[in-house]
């Protein structure tokens, strides 16, 4: 039995130095560079629009992983390209800071669909994993260590993929989605509260707000201000269709203790087949839970859709969630379409 007060490094197995993948279908394993963007992000349209069309990766989102001072390119990422020079293969492996009860590495990437089936992505992984699980190793905290991966059930080669590697199916996440040709009940908070639209002034506040709602979400830890502010100072981030609630507490003064956080990618809009809006973030301060803040944000951002003439909205939700985020949602007229699968390796 593994003592919990044993630090990660003498927890988890890692090599000291990670060889290079090899495989007959890939010319040259090396790690990315900036200058890889592009040829990430190409990649990554022709796996989504095979695996998840209905949303795509943008590049300014690859662009951002490039510029966080915790992705290191020359040993957090691998690109495999073929005869020609193309990325046909990408491996990414993030490893975000603010750990404070859980300790995360998190691989992303793939292969093209046109070299599926032929063993690419096994020695894709397997490097990810070695490198995941040396960046656990670098850590001397006694937190619990997991390595964990997404995959879409439209992609069930990603689940097998996991599975052969030792990864535990552990949550569900639902996608989503509510058509905005149906009225919008509104919703009245408790007294006391006060539903705004999102300023940028209230950024600090709010990113609080966020990390002290989801404290309880699996698998969740603070946002670093790096990430924070690449989320809302992002291309697609939208102000217009983000809302905040204030709440005044016993002295009178007033505090941010919800919020409705959306992004619109229109270049996702043809292949996804509707106009609308995503719900990145939707939380509410655990001593303020109960006064109906979250239908009441939903209802604001439903209505602000609604009068751009947005067609629907969508947003993903772990389908086990301890704050009954999924009947909240339901409840407010959205339906299951589509669902991921999270896999873990834990330490």
């Amino acid at each position: 039995m593994v003592d919990p007060r044993t630090p990660l490094s003498q927890r988890v197995p890692a090599d000291a130095v990670l060889a290079l993948p090899v495989h007959p279908d890939i010319a040259r394993w090396r790690p990315a560079t900036d200058a890889d963007v592009n040829g990430i992000w190409e990649l990554r349209q022709a796996m989504g629009s095979v695996d998840h069309p209905n949303y795509l990766t943008a590049r300014g989102a690859i662009a951002a992983d490039f510029g966080y001072s915790h992705f290191h390119a020359e040993v957090d990422s691998i690109v495999g390209l073929d005869a020609a020079g193309r990325i046909v293969a990408n491996g990414m492996v993030m490893f975000p800071p603010r750990q404070v009860t859980l300790v995360r590495s998190i691989p992303i990437g793939g292969v093209h669909p046109d070299l599926r089936g032929r063993g690419v992505g096994r020695v894709l992984l397997d490097w990810q994993l070695g490198r995941a699980r040396q960046q656990l190793a670098s850590s001397q905290k006694t937190l619990p260590g997991w390595v964990f991966a997404y995959a879409d059930e439209r992609a069930p080669h990603a689940a097998r993929l996991f599975a052969s590697a030792g990864m535990q199916l552990t949550r569900y996440f639902l996608t989503l989605e509510r058509a905005l040709d149906a009225p919008v009940r509104s919703v009245e908070p408790a007294v006391g509260i006060r539903i705004a639209q999102y300023r940028p002034e209230d950024s600090a506040a709010v990113h609080a707000t966020r990390d002290d709602a989801f404290l309880d979400h699996w698998a969740s830890q603070p946002m670093s201000d790096e990430n924070w502010n690449a989320f809302v100072g992002g291309r697609w981030f939208r102000a217009d269709l983000s809302f905040v609630a204030f709440g005044t507490d016993e002295n009178g003064t007033e505090h941010v203790v919800g919020f409705v956080l959306a992004t619109a990618n229109e270049n996702v809009w043809a292949t996804q087949g509707f106009t609308g809006s995503y719900i990145d973030l939707v939380g509410v301060r655990s001593g303020w839970r109960g006064r109906h803040i979250a239908q009441s944000l939903l209802a604001a951002q439903l209505a602000g859709g609604q009068a751009l003439g947005h067609e629907k909205v969508t947003l993903a939700v772990d389908s086990d969630s301890p704050t009954g985020a999924l009947g909240l949602y339901t409840g407010m007229g959205f339906v299951p379409t589509h669902r991921k699968m999270a896999y873990t390796l834990e330490f």
